[in-house]
This record gives structure tokens, sequence and C-alpha cells, in this order.
């Protein structure tokens, strides 16, 4: 796994001009391809009367799923020019579509492709993006007694408390860079005198 990716930090849409055309960039997370999928649905949907409604999205923190669509643009020059820009800025779980309103001035495959990357360069800017970092689940398990300490000592020295959940003991998840488990291991016992359960889980990814 990655140890960290970049993802753009809310959806939204950012409009430019270039010689008379209008450009909309709209951008969303996407946890799915299916997701990107009906995002780029729903955006051809709202602009079905634009002259193109071009796409890319980049899924998995490996960018495993890469996808680009010309929509009627001259080969090259509008999903791929966006896909590289998504890959330059390290983007991940993203979608963008770029609809272009023709303005009546051709722009030649050079403009397109400075259009489009640049529309999505743009919106990311305008959008602003988060970094997400790999780290490990863990459950600690304590008595109700030194379960509030334990919980304010977590948040005070800036873990990230997931979930809790009471019942015969209290169940803390939280989530833990690699790099800390065994000082934490070992700061734990210290506060509960050794009497906390410590068990690590899987991995996932959090904001930075």
């Amino acid at each position: 796994m990655q140890d960290e990716y970049r993802t753009v930090a809310r959806a939204g849409v950012h409009e430019t001009e270039v010689n008379r055309s209008r450009f909309l960039c709209a951008v969303a997370p996407a946890a799915t391809e299916r997701e990107a999928q009906e995002f780029i649905a729903a955006v051809r949907k709202e602009h079905a009367d634009a002259t193109h409604n071009c796409y890319a999205y980049v899924i998995g923190a490996d960018a495993a799923v890469q996808k680009a669509s010309d929509d009627g643009e001259p080969g090259g020059t509008a999903g791929v020019p966006m896909l590289q820009m998504l890959m330059r800025r390290d983007m991940r779980y993203v979608v963008t579509v770029v609809t272009r309103y023709y303005g009546g001035v051709k722009l030649g495959a050079g403009g397109l492709i400075r259009a489009y990357g640049g529309a999505v360069g743009e919106a990311l800017d305008a959008l602003g993006t988060l970094t997400r970092r790999r780290f490990r689940l863990a459950t600690v398990t304590v008595d109700h007694q030194r379960a509030g300490k334990v919980q304010n000592d977590l948040r005070a020295t800036g873990r990230e408390v997931r979930d809790v959940r009471y019942g015969e003991a209290v169940t803390i998840e939280i989530g833990l860079p690699d790099a800390d488990v065994s000082a934490f291991r070992a700061w734990l016992a210290d506060i509960t005198a050794g009497t906390a359960r410590f068990e690590l889980g899987g991995e996932a990814y959090g904001d930075a």
C-alpha cells in the first residue's frame, strides 16, 4: 500500500474561459469506479447541450484504475491531459469532468491540451486538496475505571479515536502510524498499569 496519497477536499465546479470557449471543470471525490461513472453521467445529463463533456478519473491509492475520454475532441487533446494533471498532482480517488461550450474559435491541438489540463489544475487549486496517510487500525480494551483517562490522554497526544464501545469493558478503536505501534504499546501499558488489552487490526487511510 502507498504510505499516502492526495485527494480533492470537496466536490465543486470551477469555470475558465479560453478564446470564448467556456470550460466548466467539475471535480468530486470517488471511492469506487462506479461512483466516478455515476458522477460523469450526472454531469453529462446536466450539460447535455454542451459541445463536449470530457472526463478523467483515478481510483485506488496506487492509481490502479485510470480512465480518460476525449468525448469527440481530437484524440489525446482532452481526457489524457486531464488525467496527466491528476497524476502530476498525485491525486487519487477523484473524478473530473470538463464541460466545453464552444465559443467559435478553434484552439488547435496544443491549445486544447493546455485548456483541458489547465482547467483541472485550476479547479484543484480552487477546491483544495487533502493528504491521506496510511495507518494501522488498533483496538484498546480497558476497564470502565480507566477508560475516561485513556480517552483523554489519547486525544491529548493527538491520537485519532475512531470509535468507542461500552460493554463489560470499554473498547476504543484508534488509528496509528506503523512506526508508532511499539512505542504506543509501551505507553498504554504504562498508563493502565498493564491492564489494557491491545490488538492490531488491518490497514486504512486517514486525513494527515
